[in-house]
């Protein structure tokens, strides 16, 4: 059924959401700075080793303690503060920029340094990410989540396209060290945001209890929630179509400096430019989401993304044309968010509120952690063997056939 009443202004909930309002606007400020350093991380690496399986290491190093910790920390987040949990991880966010600041401008960075310190962030990115995701619904609400997880995906997207762009423009006046220290700068936004917010106090279950107990209660939940998302239906067909989907289709945005420098010949400024036309295009998508698209049957937006983002990607892998590479990552970004903000929202809206934490934890696990200790890794290497476009076009084929195969056997999938 279509939803009713419901406005098409896709910012609304900025406007009748106090809390969100100030969430989302310090979010989008220091995301800007953390599509910043992406770049500048990614073409880092690439300088510093001239190997796509290094680029795809170092993003795998960063996204192994998400796969490690992310279900044992969903559990965790189930039990106390959420508010509290994302400042502290924003915290150690800001640490590592400085420190990585620090080094790149010195002169002592290493590819060593890199996987070190790509590993920290991966720790702190394992507890913040399922607290903030499942923190969404506290801020604004059940009847206004998907707008909200929308709105929250084109703030995502809005810095993907001018954080690259500064970027480019930094590394090309200043030097490479100054996105991180710029970056570093960003996160006291998202910090002055969260004090600001007011939620409900939520007492800590784990108050006085040693780090042995927390331990074993993390992991009998952990299994817990894996057992309920397991259960046959919508939920675990979705979750399917996310994890192939974020192992065989995302790591091409990992693999983007190969891609700009051996297939089109261009320099860190084209690879922002590839970079921001992929943020455009799921800056469209999320507001798509967050508006019109309430008013749309989900099951047909949804299966319509979920194809055509693959198709897309395939076509990307072979171009060797720079144009139609920014249009194809336009229109990729457009159908990537609309699928994921579509996926997100139904999820969460389908989990009790005491599995919630789990929930996003397994999407944690999946799009930053299997998607590159996996997909980033095995696409990395596979590239140094068969060249960059195999890699990245062969595995889309893979997420394309899966999800013609989910959608075909699942009518309820259809029926959303």
């Amino acid at each position: 059924m279509r939803p009713q009443g419901r406005s098409l202004n896709p910012f609304r909930v900025l406007v009748t959401h106090r809390n969100f309002r100030l969430f989302w606007t310090g979010q989008t400020l220091s995301l800007i700075g953390s599509w910043m350093q992406t770049m500048a991380l990614g073409w880092l690496s690439l300088q510093l080793s001239n190997s796509a399986f290094v680029v795809g290491l170092v993003a795998s190093v960063g996204a192994l303690p998400v796969v490690l910790f992310s279900m044992h920390a969903g559990a965790l987040v189930d039990r106390v503060d959420r508010l509290k949990v994302c400042r502290i991880t924003q915290a150690v966010f800001l640490a590592q920029a400085l420190v990585l600041w620090l080094l790149t401008i010195t002169g002592h960075v290493t590819i060593g340094a890199l996987l070190v310190l790509a590993f920290v962030q991966g720790l702190a990115s394992a507890i913040e990410v399922p607290a903030r995701q499942s923190m969404i619904i506290l801020l604004v609400g059940r009847q206004d989540l998907q707008p909200a997880i929308a709105l929250n995906s084109s703030g995502f997207n809005l810095a993907r396209i001018v954080g690259p762009a500064i970027g480019g423009l930094v590394i090309h006046r200043f030097g490479i060290a100054w996105c991180f220290g710029l970056n570093a700068l960003s996160f006291v936004a998202v910090l002055w945001g969260l004090l600001l917010i007011r939620l409900p106090a939520v007492p800590s279950a784990f108050i006085g209890v040693s780090f042995r107990q927390v331990l074993a209660e993390a992991t009998r939940g952990a299994v817990d929630g894996l057992r309920h998302l397991d259960q046959p239906g919508v939920v675990r067909d979705l979750l399917g179509l996310v994890t192939v989907g974020a192992i065989f289709g995302a790591p091409f945005i990992t693999l983007m400096p190969v891609i700009a420098r051996d297939r089109l010949g261009l320099d860190a400024g084209g690879y922002g430019v590839l970079l921001a036309s992929l943020g455009i295009g799921g800056l469209l998508g999320a507001l798509i989401i967050a508006g019109p698209a309430t008013h749309w049957p989900r099951g047909k937006t949804l299966r319509t993304a979920g194809v055509l983002f693959p198709l897309l990607v395939i076509a990307l892998a072979f171009t060797t044309h720079v144009r139609t590479a920014e249009v194809l990552l336009f229109v990729i970004g457009v159908m990537m968010i609309m699928f994921n903000a579509l996926t997100n929202g139904i999820l969460q809206l389908r989990v009790p509120e005491e599995y919630r934490g789990r929930l996003m934890a397994f999407y944690s696990l999946v799009f930053v952690g299997l998607s590159q200790v996996v997909g980033a890794f095995a696409a990395g290497a596979i590239a140094k063997v068969v060249g960059v476009q195999w890699a990245v076009g062969g595995a889309a084929c893979v997420t394309l056939g899966f999800a013609l195969w989910t959608f075909g056997r699942s009518p309820q999938l259809a029926r959303l």
